[in-house]
Parts: structure tokens; sequence; C-alpha cells
């Protein structure tokens, strides 16, 4: 069963809400945030999850901390966009680990690309051995972020 924007009354909207800053509040506490019992509340909150609206609970980490502080926009341009070269590009992007993000665009380049790694020179090894080598790319661009200004899950 698919959920469809239109059925998230503002009760289920604000359980969203409330778990995408706090998802590991309890359900006596969410409850009582959304002015629901707790029953009706994880009810809802399982046909959440069953209907995808949900798809997980993770820990959020700080990249920073982990050593990981050099983030770069990559422009990919590929040299054949037909459905068979997109989809193998996209196998082959979701096995590098520092491809943070990786979005089709429509404009003058295919993709766009959100790598992260310790430092530039990390970087310039993933791009030389990882990116330039995955299928069909025919030239890169690379922009460096400088600072994040907002940077935060939905």
């Amino acid at each position: 069963m698919q959920e469809d924007a239109a059925d998230l009354d503002r009760f289920d909207r604000a359980i969203l809400r409330v778990l995408s800053a706090e998802g590991r509040i309890s359900a006596t506490e969410l409850a009582r945030r959304i002015g629901l019992s707790k029953s009706p509340t994880q009810a809802r909150l399982k046909r959440l999850e069953e209907s995808g609206v949900i798809t997980g609970y993770r820990a959020l980490l700080d990249p920073i901390r982990m050593g990981l502080a050099h983030v770069a926009f990559v422009e990919v341009r590929l040299s054949d966009t037909r459905e068979a070269a997109l989809q193998a590009f996209n196998r082959a992007v979701a096995a590098v680990p520092e491809i943070e993000e990786c979005h089709m665009i429509a404009g003058h380049f295919d993709y766009l690309l959100k790598v992260r790694t310790a430092d530039i020179a990390d970087y310039r090894k993933v791009l030389a051995e990882q990116i330039s080598a995955l299928p069909h790319v025919t030239s890169t661009s690379t922009y460096v972020a400088m600072e994040s200004v907002k940077d935060s899950p939905i």
C-alpha cells in the first residue's frame, strides 16, 4: 500500500515532523507531543512505516568529526545516455562510498555528484581512480564547497 501525500492528515504530518528531528523519541512522548493517545499514535506510526512514508531510522553522523571535511560537487557528462548506459552508471556509482549523493540532471550535464573525502588529495585520487573510471564518463567539472550553510535531512 503506497501512501499519497493527500492521505496524510495533520496528525501524520506532526508525527513525521517530530520523528525527523528526534527519531529516538518514545511512543508515549510522541503521542503527548502530537495530542493523541499512545495506541492511535502507534497505529499511525505502523501505517506510515508499512506504506513507505517512513523508510527507516538511522543515526546522523558528523562527517567533520569522522575526518571527512572535504566536500566536492561534480558535474558528470556521459558519452551515452541511452537507458542501458544510464543504468550501468547508476550501478557503478552505488559502489563508490565517497559518493554521498548522485542526481540525474536535466541540463548541460548528465549527473551531479556530492563527494565527501578527508581532503583535496583524497578527492583527487577518488576522481582519478573511481569517478573518471565510471561507465560512459566523458568529462567532469568539480566545485569545492568552502562552507556548508544548510545541510539538513527532510
